[in-house]
């Protein structure tokens, strides 16, 4: 691979995330696959997008949706062939889009060729792939629990030793000390790279590190030293983005992930705005009316720690979390106005946006009878909560909320059967709103949801005051406004959103009629400091 000088491309470009299996069914199996995304890279690159990052598509006993990976160099069947992987790198290049695979380097699947080597002999070589630890069965190594449940340490009773697991117990833990695990991930890395990859998004990256015998899972002491390594071995050597999953991350380790002088990532999800409206110290299940002024306050906290020092994302979906118009916005009669708000707060702020499929169509969340969910976590909690008393509408009132089957619902082309997404019986059932919102309608519209985001993908590549410009709270106590400015040398926005569903005065001096309106979510009314509900203006001044 040669040396490749780094662009830095994903400062201006937006990130569309797809959801494989609900995407788009080209054979008529009822799940998404690698052809079906083929099909449509036209309507993505209508939208504008620069890259997609495919939630995983290596080949896996599907254990945990793909993050069980049993071979990193080869695809699962039910997405297609490592050919049809090869074709829409391909593809996807004339259309200007690059993929970004989802990687799991934190651990393997138990049907890895490495980890069944493993289980022959503590002298097989692959046996130190993995952490073990000697033992009696029923005599655990520590108290450690496992991410979904139950023991982090599994007995295997003809080596007569545990092997550590942070989430399912078919889900082995990968030993980064060793120097053989780490140079096999490099060297896979790099044959993906090779094949024309434009990035990786890299599950739990902060827990490789993990320190089991200290009870240290993310955030271990040889975290960076692990990935500076790695970076060196490999994405340095290319012009691609790198986003870690990182959950344990604070802005200051969020600096050192994201360093400009590309040391390590370009990038980390972390999930503190994510998690503020579940009740304090419970489950996520237990949902609480949204902190806003809070929500404010960290948001803005990450935007002006990381400015200069570090790269933020930006997201209010993924294929694990709800829909954001359901869930902070209002999908009943104010739909489409709060879809393009939230998408206005978020995509004028710096960092690299990410949009997760439908997000861009103002898709809701779905309402389902109990057997008609497919997500494990759903249906293992409403076991459990029956088990223990809860009420029936209790249950389904939080899984309406929270399930990550809202988020795995097919893709909503068109207004025919199960919403154009497969000719055959969708693997889950489509939401039935999909006769009223789908992309066929909205591309022809120039006042939908898609044709927003759109137009906050253009001004994002136009203006770069977008990329580069200093973020700075405005009305950080107002119980009505989200509002902050970007500026730089050159220019300067004001983005000012009504985030609730009633008609507000903005209490902020300036010269709006004399400012350009780069994009309003309503017809330009009369009364300038009155924003109607869930509206969103973002104005520009030329220095």
């Amino acid at each position: 691979m040669s040396e490749c000088k780094k662009t830095n491309w994903w400062k201006k470009a937006v990130i569309y995330q797809i959801y494989p299996r609900s995407f788009k069914d080209s054979n008529g199996d009822g799940i998404g696959d690698l052809n079906g995304i083929i099909q449509k890279l036209g309507y993505l690159e209508n939208l504008g997008i620069d890259a997609v990052w495919l939630s995983p598509v290596f080949k896996s006993p599907q254990d945990d949706n793909g993050y069980d990976i049993s071979d990193y160099q080869d695809i699962d069947p039910m997405f297609g062939s490592l050919e049809d992987m090869e074709n829409l790198i391909r593809e996807a290049k004339k259309h200007n889009i690059r993929i970004i695979m989802d990687l799991v380097l934190n651990h393997s699947s138990d049907e890895h060729y490495w980890f069944k080597e493993a289980k022959k002999s503590r002298e097989n070589p692959y046996h130190d792939y993995y952490i073990w630890r000697d033992g009696e069965e029923g005599i655990l190594p520590n108290d450690m629990k496992a991410g979904f449940g139950g023991s982090a340490w599994e007995w295997v009773p003809e080596l007569k030793q545990y092997y550590f697991h942070q989430f399912s117990v078919k889900q082995p833990d990968l030993n980064w000390e060793n120097p053989k695990v780490r140079s096999e991930l490099y060297s896979m890395i790099n044959w993906w790279m090779n094949k024309g990859v434009g990035g990786f998004r890299l599950d739990v990256i902060d827990q490789i590190a993990k320190e089991p015998d200290k009870n240290i899972t993310n955030n271990g002491p040889k975290l960076h030293e692990f990935i500076q390594e790695m970076s060196r071995e490999t994405f340095q050597k290319g012009d691609i983005v790198t986003v870690g999953e990182a959950w344990g991350a604070t802005p200051d380790i969020a600096k050192m992930f994201s360093n400009p002088d590309g040391s390590e990532l370009s990038m980390v999800f972390q999930f503190e705005h994510i998690m503020l409206d579940t009740q304090e110290g419970k489950e996520k299940w237990d949902t609480a009316p949204l902190p806003f002024i809070k929500l404010k306050k960290v948001l803005a906290h990450w935007q002006q720690e990381l400015y200069q020092c570090g790269w933020n994302s930006l997201f209010w979906n993924n294929h694990d979390l709800p829909r954001i118009v359901s869930r902070w916005g209002n999908d009943k009669e104010y739909r489409v106005q709060s879809a393009k708000m939230l998408a206005v707060l978020l995509h004028g702020m710096q960092g690299t946006p990410y949009i997760y499929q439908g997000e861009e169509l103002g898709m809701t969340n779905v309402q389902y009878q109990i057997e008609d969910y497919r997500d494990i976590e759903t249906l293992n909690m409403y076991k459990e909560r029956k088990d223990k008393g809860y009420s029936e509408s209790e249950i389904m009132d939080s899984i309406y909320a929270r399930s990550r089957d809202n988020a795995r619902t097919p893709m909503q082309w068109d207004d025919s059967a199960n919403a154009g997404f497969t000719e055959g019986e969708p693997w889950i059932k489509a939401n039935p709103d999909y006769a009223v919102i789908n992309a066929a309608d909205q591309i022809k519209d120039p006042d939908s949801v898609f044709t927003c985001y759109k137009t906050l993908i253009q001004l994002r590549k136009k203006y770069d005051v977008f990329a580069s410009g200093r973020f700075g709270l405005l009305l950080p106590d107002d119980a009505s406004f989200f509002a902050y400015t970007r500026e730089n040398q050159y220019e300067k926005l004001y983005v000012i959103c009504n985030f609730y569903g009633k008609d507000a005065l903005c209490q902020l001096d300036g010269d709006w009629e004399n400012m350009e309106l780069l994009y309003g979510n309503y017809e330009k009314n009369g009364k300038i400091n009155i924003y109607k509900p869930y509206e969103a203006r973002i104005y520009y001044i030329k220095k």
